[in-house]
């Protein structure tokens, strides 16, 4: 009976802590120079420790960026940029699995000056994430207060990276047309490049395998590029793999590895990893503490006594945000998606409806 009750109770919590905008755009133009906020705004000093320890490398910032930066809080935005304290333990030695995709729990990486890729946005199409349908953050659908460095902030104060770095890359002297310096590295240890790279021998303007969908959606509109899901992956229809990788020679691993590229269309940033995304990279509304450490293992984990029941929390391993799910309750089958509860390292299912 005490699980029946908490577990209704946990339905009933998620409602009230788990609110999305309303939204029922369904065609959008794309982002252009005029939607995106000027990088007028200095006075932020970028402070950044690296240095290797174990088989890691440890990435210390304030995730302040060093570079100009949009005007916030503005009209799409409401956030100020705040300093964080984020410590980033990035793999040595990443080993190349299967294709994982990220979700929305975990920053997809870290910029050299310590600000994070995290392309997603959290805005679903009726405000339903259970719909299938969530808005690409760079399509303009959705005003999101993006500046011309493809970045906004969140409510933590966290400045991050939706798009290409323009800003970054400027500070690194990098251009279209030349060879790209290192930009930073992916939760998962392999490294982060600009889509200008030495491939057999020459400089090559590497292309994304992501194309629009034909037709029609099931809610309405031609798949433009409004939603994530208008978009689909056709290998060999550009250079890199599904999650924007390719094996590179760089002067950083003249050995040679596998990395992601940030390229000029859809996903820009990639949206799933091919290696084990370390721990610290998780956010911290969703498991990264101000250490950046995990909280894996802590009272918030443990099911009913402090979150979740562990079948709604069983149901969503190995599986993304916003995925399918279902678990079994006392008083029979519950069906539903994966989300991020707060305060937790772990996605857990909440149900449909309420």
């Amino acid at each position: 009976m005490k699980k029946l009750i908490y577990l209704s109770f946990f339905i009933c919590s998620l409602v009230a802590a788990q609110r999305f905008r309303y939204h029922t755009t369904t065609q959008s133009n794309g982002l252009s120079g005029r939607d995106l906020i000027p990088a007028t705004q200095s006075g932020y000093s970028s402070r950044v420790r690296i240095y290797k320890s174990g088989n890691k490398r440890i990435l210390e910032a304030k995730g302040l960026p060093n570079h100009n930066v949009g005007n916030f809080p503005n009209s799409g935005n409401p956030h100020s940029i705040e300093q964080q304290n984020y410590r980033f333990e990035i793999p040595l030695n990443p080993e190349k699995r299967s294709p994982t995709p990220v979700g929305m729990r975990l920053d997809v990486g870290v910029a050299i000056n310590g600000v994070p890729f995290d392309p997603g946005a959290a805005e679903f199409y009726k405000g339903d994430p259970s719909s299938g349908w969530q808005y690409e953050a760079l399509s303009g659908a959705i005003t999101l207060g993006v500046d011309t460095n493809h970045a906004h902030v969140q409510p933590t104060g966290a400045y991050h990276y939706h798009g290409k770095p323009t800003g970054l890359f400027k500070k690194l002297g990098y251009q279209k047309g030349t060879l790209s310096p290192l930009i930073g590295w992916a939760a998962d240890g392999f490294p982060i490049y600009a889509s200008t790279m030495k491939i057999n021998g020459q400089v090559k303007e590497l292309k994304s395998s992501y194309r629009l969908k034909s037709g029609t959606r099931s809610i309405g509109g031609r798949y433009d590029g409004t939603f994530v899901q208008d978009y689909e992956y056709k290998k060999g229809s550009g250079d890199l793999d599904q999650c924007n990788g390719i094996f590179v020679i760089t002067d950083d691993y003249p050995d040679g590895t596998y990395a992601y590229i940030l390229t000029d269309s859809y996903p820009v940033i990639p949206r799933c990893l091919m290696g084990k995304a370390d721990p610290s990279f998780y956010k911290k509304m969703g498991g990264r503490s101000q250490s950046g450490q995990s909280k894996r293992g802590q009272q918030q984990e443990r099911g009913p006594r402090g979150g979740p029941p562990e079948e709604a929390i069983e149901s969503c391993r190995g599986k993304s945000e916003g995925d399918q799910c279902s678990f079994r309750a006392p008083h029979g089958n519950i069906s539903g998606i994966c989300f991020s509860p707060p305060r937790m390292n772990s996605l857990a299912c909440r149900p449909h409806h309420h």
